[in-house]
């Protein structure tokens, strides 16, 4: 070990309270005043995954993990910085998406530790604009009340058919709302089968939540 790590390797308590303190500084300074932004990421990371469980089951969970990740029955294969093989031996395994990790996933180190992949949320679900609070009835009146009442029928995501049904309008009018939405980046739209799947974004999200970018109105006079 080089010589500054020594005191962290040999437990002296000064050090590790020293990098406790420091890790605390640089979380206060780097990763605190970006929560929401992660905090959405990861919300739209789980709903992406929570949706491939309910409809293709854990096959299509591990197929989506991609493009680092490759599902090949009955092996899940990883790029990863060592060369190694770890059998589950009937163990489950842990998912664990993060928001710092980026191109390879991780593994726990110690075999003996239960096991878990970290793998990187996809880029998409990454960095959001800035967002201040603004009041629900201001949505309605920026998007209209049948767009609001759209983006907020899509808490789990929906098919045109099923949003349709939600809003009370015609497959033809709830896809014309879904289009308006993908445009302005509120929603995204795939395809699921002989579906078509409307989910919200992390934007999407915020905006529903009273948090709409905006800046402080000009004072009289200024421009």
């Amino acid at each position: 070990l080089p010589g500054w790590a020594r005191p962290l390797a040999e437990g002296d308590t000064g050090a590790l309270a020293a990098l406790a303190d420091a890790l605390r500084d640089y979380h206060a300074a780097a990763v605190a005043p970006f929560q929401e932004s992660i905090d959405a990421a990861f919300a739209a990371d789980r709903d992406s995954r929570a949706r491939d469980v309910l409809g293709g089951g854990v096959e299509a969970l591990l197929a989506g993990l991609g493009p680092p990740i490759r599902w090949t029955p009955p092996v899940l294969e990883v790029d990863y910085v060592v060369d190694q093989d770890l059998a589950l031996g009937g163990r489950g395994l842990r998912l664990v998406p993060s928001y710092f990790c980026q191109r390879t996933p991780l593994s726990m180190a110690d075999p003996g530790l239960p096991p878990v992949l970290i793998y990187p949320i996809q880029q998409r679900h990454r960095w959001r604009p800035a967002v201040r609070r603004a009041g629900a009835a201001g949505l309605s009146a920026l998007m209209g009340a049948s767009r609001s009442a759209a983006l907020r029928a899509l808490d789990h995501g929906a098919t045109t058919t099923q949003l349709a049904r939600m809003l009370g309008v015609s497959p033809a009018t709830a896809s014309r709302h879904a289009t308006v939405l993908r445009e302005a980046g509120l929603i995204e739209t795939r395809r699921d089968g002989t579906a078509v799947l409307h989910t919200r974004t992390p934007l999407g999200t915020a905006l529903l939540e009273g948090e709409i970018a905006a800046s402080p109105p000009p004072r009289p006079g200024q421009s």
